[in-house]
């Protein structure tokens, strides 16, 4: 069990206070309660290099993390050394939380720093006890936790829906819809850089480029680096059919 907060833990949780707040697990909880809370929790935060490994797959681990500074990349790799992204983690997400409720505590995924990162840790069993101290905020920190949970499975499910179309085209007419509907606007920045997107469409990158300038050529698309523009819209709604 990681040591209670001391004066310097909660020097630094204030120090973050403004990206813990806004993350979705301590949505519509106050300031003041999130410090007391954090007496029972026992946070512990850690930092991380770039493309330093914060968790390999097959670890055993009894805690979940929000990412405080920087981005992280929860991938799925095969025996060849193959990778597939699941997700990418910012500000104010969670990783792992998936494991929190499991009877299974062995990591079926890595996650990677992709830059400098900063990880605030919590641990399982502080989340899912009965608080001791009969604590107000613990029956709203549950509610959130399991509304991120259902909105991490569905989620992990339109991946399904990526992967198991088989052509390059509808792979991007799919994701670039998806992001559409997020954004409501026909430009889009894409959240994964071009190698991120082409592994977590489980496709090449010289293959996902090809198609790209292809539908560029059509007029079905525009872009430059990572922003894209929806020309034909239509035309990416039948690639999806």
């Amino acid at each position: 069990m990681y040591p209670r907060v001391q004066k310097e833990g909660i020097n630094l949780i204030q120090a973050y206070l403004d990206i813990i707040k806004k993350s979705p697990l301590f949505h519509d909880i106050k300031e003041e309660e999130i410090l007391c809370m954090m007496q029972c929790l026992t946070p512990k935060i850690q930092s991380y290099g770039k493309n330093e490994t914060i968790v390999n797959s097959g670890e055993s681990i009894d805690r979940f993390g929000i990412v405080l500074e920087g981005e992280a990349t929860v991938l799925k790799e095969n025996a060849e050394g193959n990778r597939v992204i699941i997700s990418i983690v910012k500000k104010g997400d969670l990783f792992g939380e998936m494991l929190v409720f499991s009877s299974r505590k062995i990591w079926p995924m890595s996650v990677r720093v992709q830059n400098s990162c900063k990880v605030l840790f919590l641990t399982n069993s502080d989340l899912i006890a009965r608080c001791e101290k009969m604590c107000p905020w613990h029956n709203a920190l549950l509610q959130n936790f399991i509304k991120i949970i259902s909105d991490k499975a569905l989620i992990l499910n339109k991946k399904v829906d990526y992967l198991s179309i088989k052509n390059i085209r509808g792979k991007i007419a799919s994701y670039l819809l998806d992001q559409y509907q997020n954004t409501k606007s026909n430009t889009i920045t894409l959240p994964l850089k071009r190698n991120d997107l082409a592994e977590f469409l489980n496709v090449s990158r010289p293959s996902l480029s090809r198609e790209m300038c292809k539908m560029r050529d059509e007029g079905i698309i525009d872009f430059h680096l990572s922003t894209f523009k929806i020309k034909d819209i239509e035309a990416l709604r039948s690639y999806c059919d």
